[in-house]
């Protein structure tokens, strides 16, 4: 095909109105590029794809190597490329280059005006060698003239650079095999019968030269068979022959096959092996036969697939001009009158193919990759019906079998399973039925017959005839009065290449059997068969775990519910006022620990009435109580992470409410969702951290670990599920808008009390403190609500000596149980959670310094009035300093208590008050506690 006609044939895609993208442009310059065959045109072709890439072109002069000079010539004008100066020198290089200008004196004198230097600023000379790789040496050298590159034109031209060496590389290669490989025959004992060809040929070179062309005008059918049919045609008159065929080369060069014998386009293409006899010799030496070289077992199989008997025969190579590979074999046979093929009947046929082997070629891979896109279409939406069938085994293996049959024209088609346990195949959907529960499931054993065969080997089985198979069973046929003609058995696998099971399609329909085709489709849908089959057992798998896990959590939240009497005896005297439940408790001074166990609930209740949450979003008080029960109810009881450490974070959430006006930074919504976070902060707790349930493989990492935070998110969705709960919902009369918001703000609050969280943010919070809060900054809100729920999950450290040693001896004893797990799991625990190596005091200071007080110096710095809080914090940590001395044993004493050290914190107390009295500072103790108070 001509270059300029094939670059215009594909830019008819274009609308005329819209000029073609920079990536069109370059796919149509490859194109173009693939398709040179021809010396005489490849330069036209290169200086067309050049100037359509690269910018504003000025002058392009190609130079190739001549294969017998071993010159790079020009021909534009013809001359040839100087053999030293600095051109030379930068082709020597085999590198691109790009420059101002070459030296005139090596340049001709048609390159002087666009090449020569000094060139004007916005101009450049490109100097590009094409390199073939295989031996290192120049096969071509292109001089360009253009505008300076851009990034993309640098990458286009990079790309084209490739695509024109292998177009250089090909044409050379049909250059150094001659214009056209003529096959001659030689003459041995077994050729004599191919007579001379005469003086008086039936038409000169001329009109051999105008038939062929009107051949050729004729080809235009994008049907390979119809195409065959007019060369078969043209081909019977010239020879003079009663039928002729084409034995095509498959792609894979294995076999040989027939679509079209004389006049009649074959029902199923005929195919055999390329090792089969002399037939595939021809292929490998690229020499013509006759009938007289060939077997008596290959004439008989030719004599079947023409239907008559061959006398004589002609069998010639047809060679790709691109490749130089014999691509088929064009077979004359019976010359008419008795007489022998000469060499001009073989001249005729290589002349014949000379000029049409290429749309020959091209037709059948353009009706392959029509018959691909078929059966890709097929099977895309195979996958659309199979894959919206999975909740039901049943119903998808009806789908299946319907489908294909759909896709090779079969009259029946039945789907085995492979039960491995019993070694058995079990069709449970037979020739398109579903077995009925009362009957039995189709059984027959899992190495017997077809489907057994096919299920031991997980190879395709092909059979043409039946009845003639010896693993076919015919008493079925016998008894039914069905005739089974040829059968298609093909393995389904799963993912690991296991058989799972077998699927048979019996008797094709419109055809003698089942062809290549259909094999090909069969191994392609058995692959959709097989995962959608997997996937169907597997979707069955997790439907029965989630209803485990339904029934479970059902269960779970039958034994959290609360019953009218709990909820009638919580409400029975109404809300208690704040200031009933102890004068200190909206100060940070008050410790929530010593509020009894049954009393909490009701401070939950008059925390909300205090802080006005109540009116404001209109919560019903039965389903606030009934809430509020359900979570105290949701918590388990480790040492520490327990339901008393809830009500603790929460009630520093109000003090920080009351204490620091939290209404001037946060919105209200914000400062609710952040009480009832604290609620629900540790709900479920395990007593065992992130890492514990990563490297335990536990339920929880296997829901979470991909997204980080495992405690944190469950106890969010745990939260979520006590809501969900019927009477539980405290943000019924919310808005769609804030039912949703108040969810999202939960979650990121709560997932703020992963420390590992807090560690990343810290440096956004310190630019924070430094820059100073910004009510309108949304992600000041953010990272604001995050250090208030860190400061209120760790606002034991606030209280006084006497709590923080009880918290000490609370966590310790809950982290030294973890440790005693990892260790009987054979993993080596952290220093902290091994009772045998933790020194209490100094992983107290440690973490007062780098965790707690930088914390609590951030709030300060943002709430000025919170100072208090890190100066008690501060004085907690000097106390550990001082009474580290009595603590002379790793992990906790023996009876599990911190108490002794409250002696030491006494003595010390003692001491300084006796201070304070020889000072007069201070008369009584009784007298300092009040002023403390």
């Amino acid at each position: 095909m001509d270059a300029d006609v094939s670059q215009r044939g594909q830019q008819v895609f274009l609308k005329a109105d819209e000029p073609p993208s920079h990536s069109d442009v370059l796919q149509d310059a490859l194109l173009s590029l693939g398709s040179i065959i021809e010396t005489s045109s490849i330069r036209e072709v290169i200086k067309d794809v050049f100037e359509a890439v690269l910018p504003k072109v000025e002058s392009i002069f190609i130079y190739l190597l001549d294969v017998e000079t071993n010159k790079l010539l020009c021909d534009d004008p013809p001359h040839e490329l100087p053999r030293e100066g600095q051109l030379r020198d930068f082709v020597i290089k085999q590198k691109r280059v790009e420059c101002s200008g070459l030296p005139p004196s090596e340049l001709h004198e048609k390159q002087v005006n666009s090449l020569a230097a000094p060139l004007p600023p916005d101009k450049q000379v490109l100097i590009i060698p094409l390199v073939d790789l295989d031996n290192g040496r120049v096969i071509s050298v292109i001089l360009v003239c253009c505008n300076q590159l851009s990034e993309a034109n640098e990458k286009h031209l990079s790309i084209l650079e490739k695509h024109v060496t292998v177009a250089c590389k090909r044409v050379q290669a049909i250059q150094a095999a001659s214009k056209w490989p003529r096959v001659s025959l030689s003459p041995s004992p077994s050729q004599k019968s191919l007579a001379k060809s005469e003086s008086s040929e039936s038409g000169t070179y001329s009109d051999l030269d105008r038939k062929i062309l009107q051949l050729c005008g004729e080809l235009y059918d994008l049907d390979a068979a119809s195409l065959q049919l007019k060369v078969i045609n043209y081909l019977q008159q010239e020879t003079q022959s009663l039928c002729c065929c084409l034995l095509l080369v498959s792609e894979d060069n294995h076999q040989l096959f027939c679509q079209v014998v004389g006049d009649k386009v074959m029902e199923e293409e005929i195919s055999f092996p390329l090792t089969f006899g002399h037939l595939g010799k021809v292929v490998e030496k690229k020499k013509s036969i006759t009938l007289q070289d060939i077997s008596p077992e290959e004439h008989r199989q030719l004599n079947r697939m023409l239907g008559f008997e061959a006398y004589s025969m002609l069998c010639v190579p047809v060679i790709s001009r691109a490749t130089v590979q014999v691509v088929a074999l064009a077979c004359a046979f019976n010359k008419r009158g008795g007489q022998k093929y000469t060499e001009a009947d073989e001249h005729k046929i290589q002349h014949c193919f000379c000029y049409t082997s290429t749309v020959l070629t091209s037709t059948l891979a353009f009706q392959k990759e029509q018959k691909l896109k078929f059966e890709c279409q097929a099977l895309l939406q195979v996958a659309k019906n199979l894959f919206t069938h999975l909740d039901d085994v049943s119903v998808l293996l009806q789908e299946i079998i319907i489908e294909a049959r759909n896709l090779s024209n079969a009259e029946i088609c039945s789907v085995f399973l492979l039960d491995r346990m019993n070694h058995e195949l079990v069709a449970k959907v037979f020739d398109g039925g579903v077995v009925n529960d009362d009957e039995n499931e189709f059984r027959i054993p899992a190495d017997q017959g077809i489907a057994g065969h096919v299920a031991t080997t997980g190879k395709i089985l092909n059979i043409k005839d039946a009845y003639s198979h010896p693993l076919f069973y015919r008493g079925v046929d016998d008894s039914t009065g069905f005739r089974t003609r040829n059968i298609l058995c093909f393995p389904i696998k799963d993912e690991n290449n296991e058989v799972i099971g077998v699927a048979e399609l019996v008797n094709k329909i419109n055809g003698p059997g089942f062809n290549r085709f259909d094999e090909d489709l069969a191994t392609a849908f058995s692959i959709y068969c097989g995962i959608s089959i997997a996937h169907s057992l597997l979707y069955k798998k997790v439907h029965e775990a989630q209803f485990r896990s339904h029934l479970a959590n059902e269960m779970m939240m039958y034994h959290m519910k609360v019953s009218e009497e709990e909820m009638t005896k919580l409400l029975t005297f109404g809300i208690q006022p704040v200031n009933e439940i102890h004068p200190s408790f909206a100060y940070f001074t008050y410790t929530p620990r010593s509020l009894p166990d049954d009393d909490t609930p009701m401070a939950i209740l008059s925390m909300f009435e205090d802080m006005g949450f109540i009116n404001t979003y209109k919560i019903d008080i039965q389903t606030l109580a009934r809430f509020c029960l359900m979570v105290k109810k949701g918590y388990r009881d480790p040492p520490y992470h327990n339901w008393m450490h809830a009500f603790s974070v929460s009630h520093f959430c109000y003090l920080l409410n009351q204490n620091l006006e939290l209404s001037k930074y946060l919105e209200d919504i914000e400062i609710f969702a952040l009480f009832v976070s604290c609620m629900c902060h540790d709900l479920d707790h395990r007593g065992t951290n992130n890492s514990f349930q990563v490297d335990s493989q536990s339920v929880l990492a296997a829901l979470y670990s991909s997204e980080g935070s495992v405690m944190e998110r469950h106890h969010f969705a745990q939260a979520i599920a006590i809501l969900n709960t019927h009477g539980c919902n405290i943000f019924e009369q919310f808005s769609r808008k804030d039912y949703q918001r108040m969810l999202d703000l939960m979650r990121d609050i709560i997932l703020a009390t992963d420390l590992a969280h807090h560690l990343r943010i810290f440096k956004d919070l310190q630019k924070m403190a430094d820059v100073g809060y910004d009510p309108k900054n949304k992600h000041h809100h953010s990272l604001i609500l995050c250090l208030l729920m860190t400061s209120c999950d760790l606002s034991d450290q606030t209280k006084g000596w006497k709590t923080t040693t009880k918290i000490a001896e609370l966590i310790y004893k809950e982290f030294f149980s973890q440790g005693d797990l990892e260790k009987a799991m054979g993993n080596r625990p952290s220093e902290m959670m091994d009772r045998e190596k933790a020194y209490i005091p100094e992983l107290q200071i440690s973490f007062m310094e780098h965790i707690a007080m930088p914390i609590y110096k951030l709030l300060q710095e943002l709430f000025p009035k919170s100072a208090e809080l890190y100066e008690r914090v501060s004085a907690n940590r000097e106390h550990w300093t001082k009474v580290s001395h009595k603590f002379t044993i790793r992990g906790l004493p023996s009876n599990n208590s911190l108490d002794f050290l409250d002696e030491e914190y006494d003595q010390l107390e003692e001491q300084a008050e006796e201070s304070l009295k020889m000072n007069g500072c201070l008369e009584t103790k009784g007298t300092r506690e009040t002023i403390e108070q």
